[in-house]
């Protein structure tokens, strides 16, 4: 059974951390709905997204802070922040600078929908990544 959020604790500690400290960040289009991608973030990763109203997210492969669109120009634009029922998730209603949020030069990073057998590409490259990231 899981434990509901506690609303009268102040609200990083109210959220359920992992082992690492980590908590799931789902970014979604505000005007969309769509789901654009899902990131991790730390504490501090959280509090600097609600300081600096631009997403920012632990990077787990390279154990540092990563302000999204730091390196292609695509920011998230944060308009909302909310979290689940249980505190152990959050998502992020964004505004996506340059409508690219994947690093591959997709809208979305859920760009593979399954046929039953095998994961088919459905959304198109909007842009080229080599054109996007610097060297």
């Amino acid at each position: 059974m899981s434990v509901d959020l506690d609303p009268s604790l102040p609200w990083l500690d109210a959220l359920t951390w992992d082992a690492d400290g980590l908590i799931p960040a789902i970014a979604q289009d505000a005007h969309s709905g769509r789901v654009l991608m899902l990131a991790w973030m730390n504490r501090e990763a959280l509090a600097e997204t609600v300081r600096e109203g631009f997403a920012v997210y632990w990077s787990r492969s390279r154990q540092r802070f990563w302000r999204k669109g730091e390196e292609s120009g695509h920011v998230q634009r944060v308009r909302a922040i909310r979290t689940d029922c249980d505190g152990d998730a959050i998502l992020l209603a964004v505004e996506q600078e340059g409508g690219i949020a994947c690093h591959t030069g997709r809208q979305s990073c859920f760009f593979y929908q399954t046929d039953g057998a095998h994961w088919q590409v459905v959304d198109p490259v909007l842009k080229n990544p080599g054109e996007i990231y610097k060297k």
